[in-house]
């Protein structure tokens, strides 16, 4: 039974299959609702129904702790009536055309932490991956599942993927990684996601980055996107870490501040004492992202504040934001890492 699936004031309406989530019938007919992790917990997606009737799609509860009153997880159920209209709190037409799979070599492999890996790809000769800053890709396994993982180059290098692979005991792919060798060869199919800069170039107003661990690569992929264009916004970027050393590319940190002098690194580390230690280039503070962001942003009011992370992380530090520093919700962009295959 097929459902026709409208998106409240306006003309826009998608055929939805039986038993296909909300989300997957917006993004299979190229209509971009916001969305992450697509597994009911990042809260993204969460919007209202208009008219109709949902059920949940078998994967889980339609509403988490994120949804507000009348809300549901757009990515977690699925039309129960034969006309439906949601009202999700944006969306956007996409071409499902631009998204392209790639047979990349592994060309460069590093270090950068004790778990962190810095996988680089290249693409075939004259290939180009075409894509918006923050935005991830999804690498095929042996077994048909797939991995999402954040491009942390910026698109102008449009020739090369880079990854950052955070080591997860007994992990499909992370596991792997220390057995890629140069030339090893990798399906990619990209892009994926909505975690990109909202706005356009007029907008100036002050940016607020909030990562964990291995959050920093979309958000390394914006901030040298804005540096290429030279775009000057005032801009604070948090690092929630266990320990100083878990802090990974400070290069690329030192780099941003010698562009923009202004901006504020700051380094929380739960399991470490702040130091007068000034190797990280950073104010460095004893505690968690959410308790940090606090601390050194009381007042969020006219920001926009991007945070990346672990589930336990994004749900904190959205709490902190919007019940004590004052950010509006409609400011508050969020990109979840959650571990195993993609939805």
């Amino acid at each position: 039974m097929s459902h026709r699936i409208a998106i409240a004031d306006s003309e826009l309406a998608f055929d939805g299959n039986e038993g296909e989530t909300v989300l997957d019938a917006a993004l299979r007919a190229g209509i971009e609702l916001p969305h992450s992790c697509r597994k009911g917990v990042c809260g993204n997606c969460a919007g209202t129904v208009a008219h109709g009737e949902v059920a949940s799609a078998g994967r889980g509860a339609m509403v988490n702790e994120t949804c507000g009153p009348g809300q549901v997880l757009f990515c977690m159920c699925t039309a129960a009536s034969p006309a439906l209209e949601i009202r999700p709190v944006s969306w956007r037409r996409v071409d499902p055309a631009a998204r392209k799979r790639f047979a990349a070599k592994v060309f460069r492999h590093q270090l950068a932490a004790p778990d962190v890996s810095l996988l680089q790809l290249r693409l075939p000769a004259g290939q180009r991956a075409r894509f918006q800053a923050g935005q991830y890709l999804q690498l095929k396994l042996d077994d048909g599942s797939t991995r999402c993982y954040s491009m942390a180059n910026p698109p102008h290098e449009s020739d090369t993927l880079t990854l950052h692979v955070r080591h997860v005991p007994g992990g499909a792919f992370s596991a792997r990684v220390p057995q890629l060798t140069s030339g090893d060869v990798l399906e990619v199919e990209l892009p994926f996601g909505a975690f990109s800069l909202a706005g356009g170039s007029e907008d100036t107003g002050p940016l607020v980055f909030v990562v964990g661990g291995t959050g920093f690569a979309p958000v390394k992929s914006i901030l040298d996107d804005l540096m290429k264009r030279r775009v000057d916004r005032p801009i604070t970027l948090l690092w929630g870490a266990r320990r100083a050393q878990d802090i990974y590319l400070p290069a690329a940190i030192a780099r941003w501040q010698r562009q923009w002098p202004s901006l504020r690194f700051i380094a929380a580390l739960s399991d470490e004492d702040a130091t007068a230690d000034d190797s990280l280039g950073a104010e460095q503070v004893r505690g968690r992202a959410d308790e940090a962001l606090v601390q050194a942003c009381p007042d969020l009011r006219g920001h926009a504040l991007y945070c990346c992370g672990s589930p336990a992380m994004v749900t904190a530090v959205r709490e902190a934001a919007l019940a004590r520093c004052g950010l509006d919700a409609a400011d508050f962009h969020s990109d979840v890492f959650v571990e195993g295959p993609a939805a």
